[in-house]
């Protein structure tokens, strides 16, 4: 599906399915090097069981056009663009990494119009070392390789056979980083998670539910660096559930079974 937003041409992944206005609306955002297929389990289920999905690439990344976003501020305007030109009146937002902090500001921005916050392998402040800042600037793929190594609890799946997700983790983020010539996308992406300091604050200004999937073997966002935001939104009063899933920071592809589930039991509780 595609979408004009601000002269844009947004894609988003439906699974499958068409829009169906009687039904509610999720909306996945991804990471840093990362696009819509990293959530192929998650959203293709929601689409066959009573949901309309939109799993966005973000602009300027692989299948969208326009200019990418230099800050969370910035993509979370972004995500609101989005949901007045696709009509939408009220959208559930599940992000992950970057994605989260774009889905969790943009939540505090919009109000009622969410009506479900769930994010993934998140942490406030989400900071990135100065040398792999450093890193991704001039030598990105160097960069890429680390970031994958410390990004997964395992390399090579136990067993010898099925997918390696160390592999695909690489082959996606050299092909996102390749889809926009003008922008370096992973360091455009870690200075944005990088300078973002408005967590505690938007975690009170939510006007709906919050949950957090953390990776219990996570690297990049240990489950200790959400601390502040379960407790920022827990002492304004919010609804906060905290699910705990196997393996590190990309949960969707090392835990899919678990991610999903956690994200069902969230949009399907009253």
């Amino acid at each position: 599906m595609r979408i004009q937003v601000q002269g844009a041409d947004l894609y988003a992944y439906t699974g499958g399915k068409a829009f169906d206005a009687s039904q509610p609306t999720a909306l996945f955002i991804h990471g840093v090097l990362c696009d819509h297929s990293v959530w192929a389990l998650q959203s293709r289920y929601l689409a066959n069981h009573g949901w309309n999905v939109l799993a966005i690439d973000l602009p300027g990344h692989c299948k969208s056009t326009g200019e990418a976003p230099q800050s969370v501020e910035q993509a979370a305007q972004f995500i609101e663009q989005l949901l007045d030109a696709a009509g939408l009146q009220q959208a559930a937002l599940i992000g992950h990494s970057w994605g989260s902090l774009i889905a969790m500001e943009a939540a505090a921005r919009l109000g009622a119009r969410i009506s479900h916050l769930a994010l993934v392998g998140t942490a406030a402040p989400m900071k990135v070392a100065p040398a792999l800042l450093d890193q991704a600037l001039h030598a990105p793929d160097q960069a890429i390789r680390l970031v994958q190594t410390f990004s997964r609890a395992t390399l090579a799946p136990p067993s010898g056979a099925g997918s390696w997700v160390f592999g695909a983790g690489m082959a996606l983020a050299r092909r996102v980083q390749a889809s926009n010539p003008h922008t370096n996308l992973l360091h455009t992406g870690f200075v944005a998670c990088d300078r973002y300091s408005n967590g505690p604050h938007a975690m009170a200004a939510l006007a709906c539910p919050v949950l957090f999937v953390l990776g219990e073997q996570d690297q990049m966002t240990p489950a200790k660096a959400a601390r502040s935001l379960v407790d920022a939104a827990q002492a304004a009063g919010k609804q906060v559930r905290v699910e705990m899933v196997p393996n590190g920071h990309n949960q969707m592809a090392e835990s899919p079974d678990a991610t999903l589930f956690a994200l069902h039991r969230f949009l399907s509780a009253p």
